[in-house]
């Protein structure tokens, strides 16, 4: 690695100056350098220091470039791949939102441009978009642009990369990139993260019951399932749905009268057992409220609920019992802990009046990296193979310090979201176990197109959410051929060479290779499927609405039979 030391705000960089905008920085000091890193990537370090801690001032690393094959852009967690003016295309990232990473890549998949900031914790507000004047693509990052606590140091680093190469390789490598420049070290992924999975979610919502549940596993065992989320609904007796019952976290006795008896049945089955809690409400007539009055974030009016300060040692400390306890109580298998992103300041910060008493961390983002790394170290420490799944928007790479299972956002009954975000999330997650958002149907559909569910979500972990005591056997049938269709090519699916296409078409072809095998799902009709001209096993996924798949292998094009709906072995 060449090291260019230039203490400036202004540097030249090889596709143009990066500079660093901060027009009120008072006493603090500035400096910015380049890096050249053995790749071609080029890594500018900005370093701020104040003579005493105080509130960081807002500054901006802003450059440019020309729009050269610069079509599409690549987010985590947008809908699409637009490239906007540069005065639309904000997106914000934390350690509960999104990942500070875009490429900018032509229509052919080639990346051409691609920038990645090692700010995995603090808010990092990114643009990305054309600049009217003259086409270039304008490249702005903001950092403290919200609410931040008073600091004396601070340093970060920003890569920028000009290579030309497939997308989904830049999206990999930069991705890498911030882990290791952040000091993440990724948690402990279990095989039972990869196992096909039922959630009570969509097929019960609150309205759970401990035999109920039961009956649902004594037909999902069956099938290949070997995993059970019993999602919100066991802690509270009122099921119309908000959060106005949490923060106590006691058992309804009339849903499930013996915990760890029913936790234990269902283990009996085969199946593992996991249970939800939204980790930072405390609900407004809870017990629990009035013990944490003056220690929250503020309220979210609209869910009736608070909103938790983990800046506390005390609320880190209640939380953390709260888990330990059901895991020793019940001996469940794992937690899905959701709403990280709900830590949040609401309105004007608690602290600055307090002058931060009794917090002994003054960053919000922060407290929430050290809970959930407390959190996750107390659970593995009793059951090292402890599962903890957490959903979108919360995907950036601090966050798989403490969870293994990373889920698609909810999206029921949209299949084509399912499988653009599992694309997503695989390129950018590394080794974790990534999921679909629960799958369900309507019964009345034939089974052939149910199965497009199935194949859309299948380069994920599929979890089901049907009630399958109401499922015809030809639904109950077809899930199970391709629980075991996942199953026979899972080392495949879930860890082979991953190569998803086209992310502005929302990934028409997905690819993934093994020594072995390679597997392909197809879902745009027409499409001809280029397969190297070897000897490899190839599995064509059909999930185009069409009964016959265009192929060219050997410089030879044919029109393959393969119903909608299902697979071929070529």
């Amino acid at each position: 690695m060449n090291l260019i030391i230039l203490a400036a705000t202004s540097v030249a960089f090889s596709f143009g100056n990066v500079s660093v905008d901060c027009p009120h920085r008072g006493e603090w000091k500035i400096s910015l350098t380049r890096e050249v890193e053995t790749d071609g990537g080029e890594v500018a370090r900005i370093v701020c220091d104040a003579p005493k801690a105080m509130k960081p001032p807002r500054f901006t690393v802003v450059t440019k470039v020309p729009q050269v094959e610069m079509d599409n852009r690549w987010l985590i967690n947008t809908k699409d791949c637009d490239m906007p003016a540069n005065w639309g295309g904000k997106v914000e990232s934390d350690i509960a939102h999104g990942l500070p990473l875009c490429v900018a890549y032509n229509g052919n998949d080639q990346a051409k441009f691609s920038v990645a900031a090692s700010e995995s914790v603090r808010q990092v507000a990114m643009v990305v978009g054309i600049i009217e004047h003259g086409s270039y693509l304008g490249c702005n990052l903001t950092y403290f642009a919200g609410v931040e606590a008073p600091l004396k140091h601070y340093e970060t680093a920003i890569r920028y990369n000009v290579r030309t190469r497939p997308f989904a390789d830049a999206v990999r490598c930069e991705s890498d990139w911030i882990t290791r420049n952040a000091g993440i070290v990724p948690c402990k992924v279990p095989d039972a993260a990869f196992d096909p999975l039922y959630s009570c979610w969509y097929s019960f919502h609150q309205d759970v019951f401990d035999r109920e549940i039961e009956a649902e596993c004594a037909l999902a065992a069956p099938l290949g399932m070997k995993t059970l989320i019993v999602d919100d609904g066991w802690q509270t007796d009122d099921n119309h749905g908000g959060y106005a019952f949490c923060g106590d976290w006691q058992i309804s006795k009339r849903r499930f009268p013996d915990m760890a008896a029913h936790v234990k049945r269902v283990q009996a089955m085969g199946i593992k057992y996991m249970m939800w809690y939204s980790v930072p409400f405390v609900d407004l007539k809870s017990t629990n409220y009035e013990r944490f009055k003056g220690k929250y974030l503020g309220k979210r009016e609209t869910l009736n609920t608070a909103v938790l300060d983990p800046r506390f040692p005390e609320v880190r400390e209640f939380l953390i019992g709260i888990y330990v306890k059901a895991l020793k109580d019940w001996n469940i298998d794992g937690f899905k802990l959701d709403f990280i992103d709900s830590f949040k300041i609401y309105g004007k910060d608690p602290a600055e009046a307090e002058n931060y008493a009794g917090r002994d961390i003054l960053s919000v983002p922060a407290a929430v990296d050290r809970l959930m790394t407390d959190v996750y170290a107390a659970l593995a420490a009793i059951k090292p193979d402890i599962l903890v799944e957490f959903r979108q928007s919360y995907d950036g790479p601090a966050i798989r310090r403490f969870g293994n299972m990373i889920r698609v956002a909810d999206c029921p009954g949209n299949y084509r979201r399912n499988r653009y975000a599992i694309a997503n999330l695989r390129l950018a997650c590394g080794d974790a176990a990534v999921h679909a958002d629960m799958l369900e149907w309507n019964f009345k559909e034939d089974p052939r197109h149910s199965a497009l569910y199935i194949i859309n979500s299948i380069f994920g972990v599929v979890q089901y959410s049907v009630m399958l005591r109401q499922a015809p056997e030809s639904h109950r049938a077809m899930i199970a051929k391709w629980i075991k269709f996942s199953q026979d090519h899972r080392e495949t699916l879930m860890k082979g060479k991953f190569t998803p296409h086209h992310p502005e078409l929302d990934y028409p072809l997905i690819e993934a290779e093994s020594a072995a095998e390679r597997v392909i799902g197809v879902y745009d009709d027409g499409r001809l499927i280029e397969i190297a001209d070897d000897n490899k096993p190839t599995f064509l996924m059909n999930a185009t609405g069409r009964d016959t798949l265009f192929v060219r292998r050997g410089g030879k094009v044919r029109e393959i039979a393969c119903p909608s709906g299902d697979w071929i072995r070529l």
